[in-house]
């Protein structure tokens, strides 16, 4: 079993930044893909950014690319997203997820097998 905890999370202006990380638990973190998804009120969950296990790859929606950046550190076993320029449309709860069965970089929630709690981003205008 894996453990995810994401942290990081609050209340900004629009247009400024924060950076959300995810902890894992386990030996086995540096062989998963990491994701990145939000879900805002009253809307579907949606994907905003995975990476490969080396972090030579990554992938992002359209909605964050060139604002947010994921990466990893696989000797703290973290996952970040740095995101920039922030706007109240980010407005969501952004969960990190692993996937173990190493899937090429995907926007598909039913290839990540495990999954944080959450954390809140709020961004007011």
């Amino acid at each position: 079993q894996v453990q995810l905890v994401e942290s990081g999370g609050g209340l900004v202006q629009a247009g400024g930044s924060l950076r959300l990380s995810c902890v894992a638990s386990g030996r086995t973190f540096a062989r998963y893909t990491m994701g990145w998804f939000r879900q805002a009120p009253g809307k579907e969950r949606e994907f905003v950014a995975a990476i490969n296990w080396s972090g030579s790859w990554t992938y992002y929606a359209d909605s964050v690319k060139g604002r947010f950046t994921i990466s990893r550190d696989n000797v703290k076993n973290t996952a970040y997203l740095q995101m920039n320029g922030l706007k109240p449309e980010d407005t969501a709860v952004y969960y990190c997820a692993a996937d173990s069965r190493s899937h090429p970089l995907s926007p598909r929630e039913d290839e990540y097998d495990y999954w944080g709690q959450g954390t809140q981003v709020t961004a007011s205008s």
